[in-house]
């Protein structure tokens, strides 16, 4: 399976009680000094880069961070209006006319980035909600929101860009309003029945462990459907955003998903594996590197489960002889 790797990992770490960052000396370093570092020190095992628009890739900085990709992809251009102070009370479910035309004007610039590069979009909706009870109308929010989700999407149809949504429950509003599979597959579906099929689902992992909702689960539902779109790669304790290392928590429900992803051929059509870590104290080489070679690890004990008895006792919902198969996978 490709790699991809999100090129915040390699910024200044800035969180809310330390703006500045936990790295402050790479605070006000260019995107491209970021690429060269990244690239530099992982060479082949990220094959191609996420970012931000216009934050950290724009048509004004695009040639120069090609040239410091040395050959690398980019993959995905990511949404950035949650890191745009106009956008703070929302974007496309703003309230004001022209704040949300502006946000969604962004976006299409974003898709159109996109198209050039021959990348996907990433929707992530993290502004798109609200912090307190009594704050907003929700049904005309929910309403503005996917409406502009479909503007943003059939602009994206035109340009043959397929649009990627990621859900989160919360930060930075504190109650997003996509905050689940269920509200992302509800906005999916609406679209379907306005004619938009080029949508589907970036899962960030952490964002479901945050939920209690389970990985493998929801990526062979997905896959049902045909709507597994890419992959957030990550870990956390499951009670805030943490961006951790791949498999350093969360390791059983990895292996899990790691087999379901062999089940539904997740990377045999190009899909990638895409690394969204945020190393708030550790080197970010270091970081990204132990994630894909932990990640590779996983992956391999997958592999290693005998499908055909694992099937056997998942049909008599049998948990011991399943976990007796998954452990002698590792080793035991």
């Amino acid at each position: 399976m490709k790699t991809s790797l999100g090129i915040w990992a390699f910024g200044g770490m800035a969180t809310r009680f330390n703006p500045g960052g936990y790295k402050p000396e790479l605070a006000s370093i260019s995107t491209v000094e970021k690429v060269r570092t990244a690239v530099g020190g992982l060479g082949d095992l990220i094959d191609d880069y996420e970012f931000h628009y216009p934050q950290e890739i724009s048509h004004d900085n695009l040639e120069a961070v090609r040239d410091a990709l040395d050959g690398h992809g980019i993959y995905c251009i990511a949404s950035g209006l949650h890191l745009d102070p106009r956008f703070g009370k929302g974007g496309f479910c703003s309230p004001d006319d022209a704040t949300r035309a502006e946000a969604l004007r962004l976006t299409r610039d974003a898709i159109d980035l996109a198209a050039d590069v021959g990348a996907q979009m990433i929707i992530w909706p993290g502004i798109e909600g609200y912090n307190y009870p009594f704050q907003t109308p929700y049904a005309d929010s929910w309403t503005r929101f996917v409406d502009g989700v479909e503007e943003a999407a059939r602009h994206a149809r035109e340009r043959g860009v397929t649009v990627f949504l990621e859900h989160k429950n919360s930060e930075p509003a504190m109650k997003i309003l996509m905050r689940n599979v269920g509200m992302t597959l509800h906005v999916i579906h609406t679209l379907r029945t306005r004619g938009i099929s080029n949508v589907k689902v970036n899962m960030d992992w952490q964002h479901l462990i945050m939920n209690g909702e389970n990985l493998a689960e929801y990526a062979a539902l997905l896959a049902a459907e045909g709507l597994l779109g890419h992959q957030h790669a990550n870990s956390g304790w499951g009670t805030f955003d943490d961006d951790n290392m791949v498999g350093a928590t969360a390791f059983m429900e990895t292996l899990e998903l790691a087999l379901e992803l062999r089940r539904a051929g997740y990377g045999e059509n190009g899909e990638r594996l895409g690394f969204d870590l945020y190393p708030y104290t550790e080197d970010a080489v270091g970081a990204v590197k132990r994630s894909v070679l932990q990640w590779r690890f996983i992956d391999e004990v997958a592999a290693r489960i005998d499908e055909t008895e694992l099937r056997r006792a998942q049909q008599a919902k049998d948990a011991v002889r399943a976990y007796e198969l998954v452990y002698a996978a590792l080793g035991a």
